[in-house]
């Protein structure tokens, strides 16, 4: 079953580089790993929008990006950007089309 990964970031203003930078070093990695389909990285046009940064990634399946995320290597790539820029993942399905 695919699903659907929408992860939006929490960016202090004058860091939207430094998030863009740690985001890339993540998509790279997660990129070669096992299941992953694509994923897109979406910026707030709005002034003052909670989530600057959305990232909406598509998985072959739960397992699989749970597995890719849980990998050492990962977790210490994504140990900075997890400090610096709170995020909230979370999987999901299409319910309707």
């Amino acid at each position: 079953m695919a699903v659907t990964l929408i992860n939006p970031f929490t960016v202090p203003e004058g860091r939207e580089q430094e998030a863009l930078a740690e985001w890339e070093a993540a998509a790279v990695f997660l990129r070669k790993q096992p299941g992953y389909i694509s994923t897109n990285l979406h910026e707030a046009i709005a002034p003052g929008a909670k989530f600057h940064f959305i990232n909406v990634a598509q998985w072959e399946s739960p397992e699989a990006f749970q597995a890719a995320v849980s990998n050492p290597e990962f977790q210490e790539l994504t140990k900075s950007a997890v400090e610096n820029f709170p995020h909230y993942p979370a999987l999901y399905t299409i319910v309707r089309e």
